[in-house]
């Protein structure tokens, strides 16, 4: 079946035999417009199913006042943490008035630079962004905030924030329990978010007098991984009693 293609208010202006500027009054139910003039032109957009442009009409008005749009940046759509907070952010945005358009890094430092640019270009009020596992050097950020562009990060962060306390609490906890040898599967040490979660693990032996183990320490992030390096921990001598996972997808 052949698509039609979306009229515009020159489409209406041309069939109605008036300026489109009296077209975009009429749609705005401007009172300089008569009103027997404003419901014929309004009858006709709906008869012919006219939709706004709404960015373009808020592209002209930025100046004014600026799009309620709001760039979010998520290392993978399919992990169910991410896609979580994909839809808090949504429905927060929703309840205010925003739209959000959404990008996946992938997790390489590369497209994450790209889609930054992108949100730029299309001017978006803010960004909120979880950085890719690659990601070392943050210049993209910095420019996007000399640009007066608000920047928030979660769960993966670019700055010295202190996020051990949660790791901290859970390894004290399996201490608590009767746990002496707890192997740690943490994300790649670039990122600053695992530093300090192997930190509060970390504190968490010491201050418990337990030495850390680097029989027990892998760099694994994801399910897949988890399998095929867990039976070699388990074939140790000493075993691991418990398990400290860096997310629900690595434990399960």
């Amino acid at each position: 079946m052949e698509r039609s293609i979306p009229i515009t208010m020159k489409d209406i202006a041309r069939a109605l035999g008036v300026s489109v500027a009296t077209v975009s009054r009429a749609l705005r139910d401007s009172p300089r417009i008569s009103e027997e003039q404003r419901n014929k032109i309004n009858r006709y957009a709906r008869e012919h199913n006219y939709f706004p442009n709404v960015l373009a009409e808020s592209l002209r008005n930025s100046r004014k006042k600026p799009l309620k749009i709001i760039g979010v940046i998520v290392p993978q759509f399919a992990h169910f943490y991410f896609s979580s907070v994909l839809s808090g952010i949504e429905q927060e945005a929703i309840s205010h008035g925003y739209t959000i358009i959404v990008g996946q890094s992938n997790e390489q430092f590369d497209r994450e630079v790209l889609l930054c640019q992108r949100f730029y270009e299309h001017k978006v009020c803010g960004i909120i962004v979880s950085q890719a596992k690659d990601t070392q050097k943050y210049d993209h950020f910095k420019k996007l905030m000399d640009h007066g562009v608000p920047l928030v990060f979660y769960d993966r962060i670019c700055t010295g924030i202190d996020t051990n306390r949660g790791a901290f609490n859970a390894v004290s906890h399996l201490i608590n329990t009767g746990c002496r040898r707890i192997a740690y599967y943490g994300s790649p040490m670039t990122l600053e978010i695992s530093k300090n979660r192997y930190n509060g693990y970390r504190d968490a032996l010491l201050k418990n007098g337990l030495k850390p183990d680097d029989r027990f320490f892998r760099i694994c992030d994801n399910r897949a991984d988890a399998e095929a390096i867990t039976p070699e921990i388990l074939s140790q001598e000493d075993i691991p009693d418990a398990f400290f996972a860096v997310n629900d997808d690595t434990a399960i």
